[in-house]
C-alpha cells in the first residue's frame, strides 16, 4: 500500500480526522479527538504508528521486521510500522485494530455523535 491507499481507506471510518497538531510533517488520524494514527509524511520508507492489544503486538514484533515499538510512545500499546514488505490485508488489519481501540474507549456521547 502506498501513502494515498492508506490516508483513503482510513478515511471511510467513520468520524476520521486529519490533524497537524506536533508539526507539519507528522499527520495525526483522530476518531473523537483521540489520536489512532500518526504518519511521518517526510519519512522514508513509508511508516506509520499505530496502537494496538499487547499481545498482539508482541507477535507482531516477533513475526515481522518491520514493526517495532513505537517512538516516543507507549510501547507496550503503539507500534512503528514499516509498510514496506507487509501484506496489504495485515496493514488493514493493523489499521482496524488501532481505530476499533480508540473508539470503543470513547465516551458514549461522543460514539454517538461520530
Amino acid at each position: 500500500m502506498d501513502i494515498t491507499q492508506i490516508l483513503e481507506y482510513t478515511q471511510r471510518k467513520k468520524g476520521v480526522e486529519e490533524t497537524f497538531p506536533f508539526n507539519q510533517d507528522t499527520l495525526v488520524l483522530k476518531v473523537g479527538g483521540k489520536m489512532f494514527m500518526l504518519i511521518p509524511l517526510e519519512k522514508h520508507p513509508l511508516n506509520f504508528s499505530v496502537k494496538t492489544k499487547p499481545e498482539w503486538s508482541a507477535d507482531l514484533r516477533e513475526h515481522h521486521p518491520q514493526i517495532t515499538g513505537a517512538y516516543h510512545m507507549n510501547k507496550t500499546h503503539w507500534n512503528s510500522v514499516i509498510v514496506a514488505g507487509l501484506k496489504e490485508d495485515l496493514i488493514k488489519r493493523l489499521i482496524d485494530q488501532s481505530y476499533q481501540l480508540v473508539f470503543d474507549k470513547l465516551p458514549k456521547s461522543v460514539k454517538e455523535n461520530i
